[in-house]
């Protein structure tokens, strides 16, 4: 970035207070050499570049978001827009567009009609899950009515051993 742009992108911050001479004094640059990069015409890489980047901005919008620079590339390139896969990669840096990847929705588990239970308390379930922690991983246990879905019983420790699942049983026990 040269002097003027930074002075330029400056100048527009509503948080600035410094008026433009005394910024270019510190930055050791004329205030009419400012003034007259300010005013010469866009180059035309500018506004080639210009052009991309709201072609750019438009396949990200239709994409809801989603497509990354490779992706974007390739539409550009079904247009016959000529450009780098680098270039595309400046450009959405530049303007931070993110993409997200959204995953498929996926069901882990299959419904029994057997494991609903009519009663709360004769059937149960268990399951064990990790989380991660600043301090590594930590294991929670859980048993679960298969009526009123509701957790009778937990064990949680640092560990997922046979001693996990039996501290939440016991526990389990004793609340029901």
């Amino acid at each position: 970035m040269s002097k003027y742009e930074y002075i330029d992108s400056c100048k527009n911050d509503p948080a600035q207070i410094n008026p433009v001479f005394k910024m270019c004094t510190w930055l050791t640059v004329s205030t009419s050499g400012f003034y007259h990069w300010l005013a010469r015409p866009q180059s035309a890489t500018a506004a080639r570049r210009g052009a991309l980047m709201a072609r750019v901005r438009h396949f990200f919008e239709a994409s809801h978001g989603t497509c990354g620079y490779r992706r974007i590339h390739a539409d550009l390139a079904g247009e016959d827009t000529e450009c780098s896969p680098e270039l595309v990669r400046q450009i959405v840096r530049e303007e931070h567009l993110i993409p997200c990847q959204p995953r498929p929705f996926r069901v882990t588990t299959q419904a029994d009609a057997e494991a609903v239970a009519q009663m709360p308390g004769i059937k149960f379930v268990r399951d064990i899950t990790y989380i991660h922690t600043w301090a590594g991983f930590i294991y929670l246990a859980t048993v679960i009515d298969c009526c009123s879905k509701k957790v009778v019983g937990w064990s949680i420790t640092d560990h997922m051993r046979a001693e996990l699942v039996k501290d939440a049983l016991k526990n389990a026990a004793q609340r029901r």
